[in-house]
């Protein structure tokens, strides 16, 4: 299984982006996908994931809007108005059930950098 994630880039405080991961290989089901994000020098946090419920972080609620499309196995995050404190790389992050009767493991995709200029 690989989760591939795309959509970073260079953006101006204020601006938008649209993160897209798609898992690929064996898959099974996937129980959730989500989004991570780790800033220099500080610890990994989540963003939003979607699965049972929704969870958002609360500094981007309002903000962000993760959604799936389940038939592409591709999970979403929209971020608007985009602060310098977004700046990250985002890993998107899968909890994927690979063959009937198997237990779900957790995938994680590369990586893609976000910057917000000020």
């Amino acid at each position: 299984v690989q989760l591939q994630a795309s959509g970073g880039g260079l953006v101006q405080a204020g601006g938008s982006l649209r993160l897209s991961c798609a898992a690929s290989g064996s898959v099974f089901s996937i129980k959730s996908m989500g989004w991570f994000r780790q800033a220099p020098g500080k610890q990994r946090e989540l963003v939003a994931i979607s699965g049972s419920n929704t969870i958002y972080a609360d500094s981007v609620k309002g903000r962000g809007t993760i959604s799936r499309d389940n038939a592409k196995n591709t999970v979403y995050l929209q971020m608007n108005s985009l602060k310098p404190d977004d700046t990250a790389v985002y890993y998107c992050n899968a909890l994927i059930v690979v063959a009937s009767g198997s237990n779900p493991r957790v995938y994680w995709g590369q990586g893609t950098q976000v910057t917000v200029s000020s």
